[in-house]
């Protein structure tokens, strides 16, 4: 029944036999929706089959990123923790997961996938220097793969915004992976890419928020688009590139004050991108309503208490 339900629900556009003598262990949360289907999994050790033998009528192509284990994609390299990979389950292979491989996917049907690349898809794995927005994307899976855990406490719309920010950006990257070499930025020919950039933008924002010299012009290289292409992603959401980096870096700083013992602002306003400390301590106070001392000060005596409107 077990491997039944596996078969079935994890690996419904492909042909799966454990390996041999090893019983099937596995956990899995799938989370779907009209265009896509995403989730995560851990399981023992398992041969996997592609190809038209087993081609099943959605014709998905799913992107997989290793968390940890590995996966040995056929005639293609092992795949470890942090591989990113793309399976066409249209071409005929043969993939082999390690015993304890935790993975997470989103599988986009193959229409999708081919009006992304501008090309019929095929199994390879994504090298981030061929592919700009793949440290993007990875992030975002990570973040999905967090979010998707039991205990979340998201609700059904947070959910689905989640689902459509991931696909976003997964076509927004094989759309970057599909034009290597050619114009970097061409003009939009199916459907609105501000999701995805925004994404992007977002993901690589968060991971060089404490660069103080970050700008417009690097943001909008680091999602794969021109400037003005990043402005009208950021409007379509109702804020601009600064604001959201802005906001961002005051996050992390009421994070960290949070979990320091002893204050240094100085260095605070440094970890979090800003390169004068009075200009960080006017737009902490401005955005919480008290200095960062202030706010460290009242958290130590157990005066700030509740969440603080727009967190």
């Amino acid at each position: 029944m077990r491997r039944d339900a596996w078969k079935e629900i994890a690996h419904r556009w492909v042909s799966y036999e454990p390996a041999p003598g090893v019983p099937l262990e596995a956990e899995m949360v799938i989370l779907q929706g009209s265009t896509c289907v995403t989730g995560t999994t851990k399981s023992s050790a398992y041969d996997m089959h592609t190809g038209p033998r087993w081609q099943h009528p959605e014709d998905m192509v799913v992107i997989t990123l290793i968390q940890s284990g590995e996966l040995l994609p056929g005639p293609h390299p092992r795949m470890g923790p942090g591989a990113l990979g793309l399976c066409a389950t249209r071409e005929t292979g043969h993939y082999r997961w390690g015993q304890d491989t935790r993975q997470v996917f989103i599988a986009l049907p193959h229409q999708d996938v081919m009006a992304a690349l501008g090309r019929e898809p095929s199994t390879q794995v994504v090298v981030p220097a061929r592919c700009a927005l793949a440290p993007a994307l990875t992030s975002q899976m990570h973040q999905m793969s967090l979010l998707l855990r039991p205990g979340a406490q998201m609700n059904a719309a947070e959910y689905a915004g989640l689902l459509e920010a991931t696909r976003a950006l997964a076509l927004l990257t094989l759309r970057n992976l599909g034009r290597q070499g050619m114009e970097a930025d061409l003009p939009d020919e199916t459907e609105s890419l501000h999701v995805g950039r925004y994404a992007a933008a977002l993901r690589f924002m968060e991971q060089n928020a404490h660069r103080p010299e970050l700008d417009t012009a690097a943001i909008a290289q680091g999602a794969g688009c021109s400037r003005t292409r990043m402005y009208a992603a950021f409007a379509a959401q109702g804020t601009t590139v600064m604001d959201a980096l802005r906001e961002i870096r005051m996050q992390r700083a009421l994070n960290l004050i949070e979990q320091s013992q002893q204050l240094n602002v100085g260095a605070l306003a440094w970890r979090c991108g800003f390169a004068s400390q009075s200009g960080f301590s006017k737009l902490f106070r401005m955005r919480f309503g008290l200095t960062p001392s202030e706010w460290h000060l009242r958290l130590r005596a157990g005066t700030v208490v509740g969440t603080v409107a727009g967190i």
